[in-house]
């Protein structure tokens, strides 16, 4: 695999999407309450090195899939856990408890070590468990101590609707693009 990885930046698109979204709609409600300064810098350092990792291969800090058929694998799995990241998102829209904590942060965390782990990448490996160990206490901590409660409007539900329906496709079409293009890893 070169240095850039286009699969990463279809996967990454497809996480970042609904999570663009929701923050657009609820932009009052990024406070957190939980705030421990530390937890918060490692989480933060945790995911932005997982979003550049996956898109961009560090020479000699990777091996490339290690086994045969290893790029059905990767595309499989993490085309099945961003589905069920998206199914979360579109269950979870309207609810702030422990269930939408736990899934919306356990789930790209999977996809950032799974990934780390079938491309042999150390460095994206060590800052997947920086960032879901960090990220997992955040979002169980938030759930706690937050009582979130808003009616939701029509124009929301269509507009959550769109999304995962526009990521769905979105992640549709970079497969059949990724398995019917000319270039070979």
């Amino acid at each position: 695999m070169k240095w850039f990885n286009y699969y990463g930046l279809a996967i990454m698109a497809v996480i970042m999407l609904p999570n663009i979204v929701y923050f657009v709609k609820h932009k009052n409600d990024a406070a957190n309450a939980y705030n421990n300064k530390t937890v918060t810098v490692l989480e933060q350092i945790g995911r932005y090195a997982c979003f550049v990792l996956m898109i961009f291969n560090i020479p000699y800090t990777y091996f490339g899939f290690w086994f045969d058929y290893a790029l059905a694998v990767y595309l499989s799995v993490n085309g099945g856990l961003c589905l069920a990241y998206l199914i979360f998102w579109a269950v979870c829209w309207k609810r702030n408890d422990l269930l939408k904590a736990l899934s919306l942060s356990i789930l790209p965390t999977c996809v950032f070590l799974f990934s780390g782990i079938v491309l042999a990448y150390i460095p994206l490996i060590a800052f997947a468990i920086l960032f879901g160990v960090n990220h997992i206490l955040i979002s169980c901590k938030n759930a706690q101590n937050t009582k979130r409660k808003k009616k939701t409007t029509l124009n929301d539900k269509w507009a959550s609707e769109f999304a995962i329906i526009f990521v769905i496709i979105l992640l549709i079409c970079a497969v059949i693009s990724l398995l019917f293009g000319k270039e070979s890893i």
